[in-house]
C-alpha cells in the first residue's frame, strides 16, 4: 500500500492504548524479564504499539528518545519468536555499530528467562565475521546489526532468512538519509514476502514515510506530531559564554559543580573538537573519556562498556552516541557545540530515559549561537532559559 503524504490522520495513532503489560497477553517468562529489566508500566509508545506488532501488522512508531521504542521491537520480537528453533526470526537493523549492540544487549536482557540466543551482527571488528558464522551455525533466533555487515552475511550464505517473521527498521530516518536505502532494499528482497515490517524512529519526515511504502503493508501508524514532543523531564537551559574560548572556563566551573552528577555527556560537532576538548580536560585533571566515529571500534567498545558500568562519569562525543544508545544514570547532558535543529533531540535525550529527571545545557558563544537556541525552542514549543546561579542545587 502507497502512504502518500502525512496529513491530520495520519499523525493521530489508529491503535488502543494498553495500560499495563500483563493486559497485552505476553508469556510469562517474557513478562518476568520486563519487570526485571526495570520495567513497571508501559510508556506511552509501548501501550499503543506493541499490541499492533503481536497482532503481525507491520508499523510505523515515532516516539521521543528515553520512551522506551527499543523495549517495543524487543517485546514484539520475543512474544512472536519460538525458542525451541535454531533459525533466524527476527532481523532488526541499526545505522550504527552501538545500537545494533545496545539492541541486541536490551532483547537478551529482556529475554532472559526464555532461553533466546540474539547476537550483534556487526562489522569492524577483527574475526568478527568468523564469530558471526561461528554463532549462526549453533544456532540464533534473532540477529541485531547493521546493514552492510547482514547483506553480507546473507549473500554469503552465512545467514539463513527464510524463516524470518519480522524486519525491524530501527532510527529509520538515519538509515535512508546517511545512504542505507539500498542496502535495506537488497535485505528485503531475501526475505520472505510475509516479513512483518517495524519502522521506528524519534523523528519521521514526510519523505521517509513514502520511502517505507516500499517495505510496508497497510500499517498501523503510531505517530506523534512534533509539537506534541514531550520534554517535560528534561530541564534545559542556556549559558552565554560570550565567547568561543571562554566555553571552557565554563565547562570546568560546571564540571566542578556538578558533582552530584551521576554520569554527564559533553557534545561536540567534530572529531577533532571532541579530542582537543578531552585532552584540555585531562591537562586539567579532569577525569574524562571520549568517543567519535573515527575511533577503532574496539576502542569504542572499551569505552562504551567502562561508561555503561560507571567506571566513567564524563563522555566527550560526536553525534556518533546521540541516538539511541541508552544509559540509564545519565542525568546531565551538555551542548558544548550546538546541534542542528533535528539532532538536538536526539541529544539531550540521553538524559531523562524513560520518564527520569535530566537536565540540559546548551552553550552559545555568539549571537548565530542564540539564534539557532531561538531555532530549536521555536522548532519544538519549548523554553529555554538562563542557567540559574544556583546550578548545583538543581542536581
Amino acid at each position: 500500500m502507497k502512504l502518500g503524504g502525512l496529513d491530520e490522520k495520519d499523525i493521530s495513532s489508529n491503535s488502543k492504548a494498553i495500560s499495563t503489560f500483563e493486559a497485552m497477553g505476553l508469556k510469562t517468562a517474557l513478562l518476568r524479564g520486563i519487570y526485571s529489566y526495570g520495567f513497571e508500566k508501559p510508556s506511552a509508545i509501548q501501550q499503543r504499539a506493541i499490541k499492533p506488532i503481536l497482532q503481525g501488522r507491520d508499523i510505523i512508531a515515532q516516539s521521543q528518545s528515553g520512551t522506551g521504542k527499543t523495549a517495543v521491537f524487543s517485546i514484539g520480537i520475543l512474544q512472536t519468536i519460538d525458542t525451541k528453533s535454531n533459525l533466524v526470526q527476527a532481523l532488526a537493523l541499526s545505522p550504527t555499530r552501538e545500537l545494533a549492540g545496545q539492541t541486541a544487549k536490551v532483547v537478551s536482557s529482556i529475554g532472559d528467562f526464555m532461553n533466546v540466543r540474539c547476537i550483534a551482527c556487526v562489522g569492524g571488528k577483527a574475526k568478527s565475521l568468523s564469530e558471526d558464522v561461528k554463532a549462526m551455525d549453533k544456532g540464533v533466533q534473532v540477529v541485531s546489526g547493521t546493514p552492510g555487515r547482514v547483506l553480507d552475511m546473507i549473500k554469503r550464505q552465512h545467514m539463513n532468512t527464510r524463516s524470518v517473521k519480522m524486519l525491524i527498521i530501527d532510527e529509520a530516518d538515519e538509515m535512508f538519509i546517511k545512504g542505507f536505502k539500498d542496502v535495506l532494499y537488497d535485505i528485503y528482497r531475501y526475505l520472505p514476502a510475509e516479513t512483518q515490517v517495524v519502522l521506528v524512529s524519534a523523528t519521521l519526515p514526510k519523505e521517509i514515510v513514502e520511502m517505507s511504502s516500499k517495505f510496508m503493508s497497510d500499517p498501523i501508524r503510531v505517530l506523534v506530531k512534533r509539537d506534541e514532543l514531550s520534554l517535560d523531564c528534561i530541564k534545559q537551559y542556556h549559558v552565554d559564554c560570550e565567547e568561543e574560548e571562554w566555553k571552557f572556563e565554563v565547562l570546568c566551573d560546571l564540571y566542578q559543580e556538578g558533582t552530584g552528577i551521576s554520569q554527564t555527556v559533553i557534545f561536540c560537532n567534530t572529531r577533532k573538537k571532541v579530542d582537543w576538548l578531552s585532552k584540555k580536560l585531562k591537562a586539567a585533571s579532569f577525569s574524562v573519556s571520549s568517543m567519535h566515529g573515527e575511533m577503532p571500534q574496539d576502542e569504542r567498545e572499551a569505552v562504551m562498556s567502562a561508561f555503561r558500568s560507571g567506571g566513567s562519569r564524563v563522555l566527550i562525543t560526536t553525534d556518533v552516541w546521540g541516538r539511541g544508545i541508552d544509559v540509564q544514570q545519565v542525568s546531565l547532558v551538555i551542548n558544548y557545540d550546538l546541534p542542528a535543529e533535528d539532532q538536538y533531540l536526539h541529544r539531550i535525550g540521553r538524559s531523562g530515559r524513560f520518564g527520569r529527571q535530566g537536565i540540559a545545557i546548551n552553550f552559545s558563544a555568539s549571537k548565530e549561537d542564540m539564534r539557532v537556541i531561538r531555532g530549536i525552542e521555536k522548532h519544538y514549543s519549548i523554553a529555554i532559559g538562563p542557567l540559574p546561579a544556583n546550578f548545583s542545587k538543581l542536581l
